[in-house]
């Protein structure tokens, strides 16, 4: 397995990813798909900000995605990092999400992020327990807050410090 940065031509497994998700899972609170071209303008909008989108592939198959934004627009949050891992469901289980997330939280740490956050359902305990695993520390929990197969969803809010340092 290889982790790298994306591009355009992974855009349209990325997406298979991202709907499968959308189709079967709470991880993402959206209710549309997304095509091929939708991904790229998406990579192309992270990458030109200098955000990573970073892959893990094998044989060319992208089995996994994750990426960071920014946690809020204003100006005073510019250290902290808002991150998502998305794994395909006949790959999971193999550490493909707990490799793209050290990658990821690299990343962020080589660009001067101070956290990296993370925003998760609460009933997707393997993420939390992953997130728990890399040293993400639970700050947050929002009562049924999202909706989604007609059900309220409480959300959870980790955090992870990437550095020690005293003022920004």
């Amino acid at each position: 397995m290889q982790v790298r940065d994306a591009s355009a031509d992974d855009a349209a497994g990325i997406a298979a990813i991202y709907n499968d998700a959308v189709r079967r899972t709470t991880a993402i609170l959206n209710d549309a798909e997304v095509d091929a071209a939708n991904r790229a303008a998406w990579i192309a909008a992270r990458q030109e900000i200098g955000y990573p989108v970073l892959v893990a592939c094998e044989g060319g198959r992208v089995l996994g995605y994750a990426s960071f934004g920014h946690w809020r627009a204003f100006d005073g949050y510019r250290a902290t990092v808002e991150h998502s891992v998305y794994v395909d469901a006949d790959a999971r289980g193999r550490g493909i999400a707990q490799t793209l997330l050290q990658a990821l939280t690299q990343r962020a740490r080589d660009l001067g992020k101070h956290v990296m956050v993370a925003a998760i359902t609460a009933e997707n305990e393997v993420s939390i327990r992953l997130h728990a695993r890399m040293g993400f520390a639970e700050t947050g929990r929002m009562r049924e807050v999202g909706q989604k197969f007609g059900r309220w969803l409480d959300l959870v809010f980790m955090e992870l410090r990437l550095d020690d340092r005293p003022a920004p």
